[in-house]
């Protein structure tokens, strides 16, 4: 990796720690599609799982009295049955592809966002056990494909009507479950290269530090500029990430 491509993944692990802290989200939605143009695909979502793994760990015990147990459950038991499926997909997939899928789930994930701040809180449909596995597996097989676990689950949370204090505090821990599995079952099934982890390690103290600064700025921001920032933030990012597909593609 050159120092150029390594400063770039640095200047965007700073951007979305920033952006983690300031709204409780965002992190590898904002990363990976930054990431995919300066790594291959497989070290550049290999080293944002474990970045998100230890961000994710690190926060999820503060949060451990809000978590909804019952839901996260069956949350971890959906994904880990979709987790396969996803980790088969990416060891099969084109790398390109794997930037346009990344590229359109952010794109779609900050327009559910859009919408749900746009129409209030109110429930969409009512959540049940089977949509519950039915969304983890969903994200499962979306992070071992595009090392973003949050979108699907967030987003039938925030359709599905749950208080946003468990929102956050049960994706946190449903975050660390998944995370830890889908790094177990990389080393094991695929193996994780020493060089991913060292990229990682690198990668902490940005991360860190953007985290630090996003808490005091979201201290002093008000949570509809605060989300309305994250929206625009992520929208860009993915439309700016399929763009660039679209224009490889062509030439």
């Amino acid at each position: 990796m050159s120092v150029a491509d390594w400063a770039g993944m640095a200047a965007t692990s700073f951007v979305a720690g920033l952006l983690q802290a300031t709204n409780g989200f965002g992190f590898a939605v904002l990363a990976l599609p930054f990431f995919l143009l300066f790594a291959p695909p497989e070290a550049a979502i290999k080293t944002l799982i474990i970045l998100s793994l230890v961000i994710s760990a690190s926060v999820a015990p503060g949060l451990r009295r809000a978590i909804a147990r019952p839901l996260l459950l069956r949350l971890t038991l959906g994904s880990l049955a979709g987790l396969p499926l996803g980790l088969f997909a990416f060891s099969a997939a084109n790398p390109l592809v794997v930037r346009a899928a990344a590229g359109a789930t952010v794109a779609v994930f900050a327009g559910v966002l859009a919408l749900n701040r746009a129409r209030g809180s109110a429930a969409v449909f009512a959540m049940r056990p089977g949509r519950d596995l039915v969304a983890g597996a969903v994200s499962g097989a979306a992070n071992a494909l595009v090392g973003m676990a949050g979108p699907p689950v967030l987003i039938y949370l925030m359709l599905g009507g749950a208080p946003m204090r468990t929102v956050r505090a049960t994706l946190l821990a449903f975050f660390t479950l998944i995370y830890a599995a889908t790094v177990a079952a990389d080393a094991v099934l695929f193996g994780m290269p020493k060089q991913v982890w060292l990229i990682a390690a690198s990668l902490l103290p940005l991360t860190w530090g953007g985290g630090l600064i996003g808490l005091r700025l979201g201290n002093r921001l008000e949570p509809g500029a605060a989300a309305t920032l994250a929206i625009l933030v992520l929208g860009a990012s993915g439309v700016y990430t399929i763009a660039a597909v679209a224009s490889h593609a062509v030439w």
